[in-house]
């Protein structure tokens, strides 16, 4: 399936199941950022957080991490300003309900790998109850933000999903919580 930034029904469909999103990655990161998985938007089109209304591509201008508005199909340039993207789960799913707790975990042990061989400055979940599923949290994680313990050896941030489907949070909620991770690991 070719990278496309708008996709039809048919590529919808035909990413269901499918790992075409590969992770940004490279060094020097200040911060990895952790989805769950992609959505078939994103799986369609090969590009992380893709789907129109997704508030992680303006969040993360609005907070300083860009120098502008980056689409989806300019991810490749996240290394450029520090920003790395990965996911717990590479298959694209409709719902993140799709995903199953030993996938989860499993998906969380890639990331631990990621992060000693990367060593970003700051590692951020994007996906609270997602977070907890995948190291078998018996407890809600410290809250949104910061967390008390380490992930890695680096700062652990957990954060809503900035998917459109998530009315709790509101753009100037994301706009401040990537600005609060974007000024602990400029602090660092």
């Amino acid at each position: 399936m070719s990278k496309r930034e708008k996709p039809t029904r048919e590529d919808l469909a035909a990413a269901h199941g499918v790992e075409t999103v590969p992770d940004i990655l490279g060094p020097n990161l200040s911060v990895l950022f952790v989805g769950i998985n992609p959505g078939l938007y994103s799986g369609a089109t090969g590009y992380h957080f893709a789907r129109p209304g997704n508030r992680f591509w303006p969040a993360l201008h609005r907070s300083g991490f860009t120098p502008r508005l980056l689409s989806p199909s300019e991810e490749h340039l996240l290394p450029e300003y520090g920003v790395g993207i990965s996911k717990l789960v590479q298959r694209a799913t409709a719902t993140a309900a799709e995903l199953g707790d030993e996938e989860l975990r499993k998906g969380g042990m890639r990331v631990r790998r990621l992060v000693r061989k990367w060593k970003p400055r700051a590692v951020c979940f994007l996906g609270v109850g997602a977070y907890c599923q995948a190291y078998s949290l018996n407890r809600p994680a410290g809250g949104v933000g910061i967390q008390p313990e380490d992930f890695e050896g680096a700062p652990l941030w957990v954060l809503p999903n900035p998917s459109g489907l998530n009315a709790n949070y509101q753009m100037p909620d994301f706009v401040r919580l990537f600005g609060e991770v974007r000024g602990a690991v400029d602090r660092a």
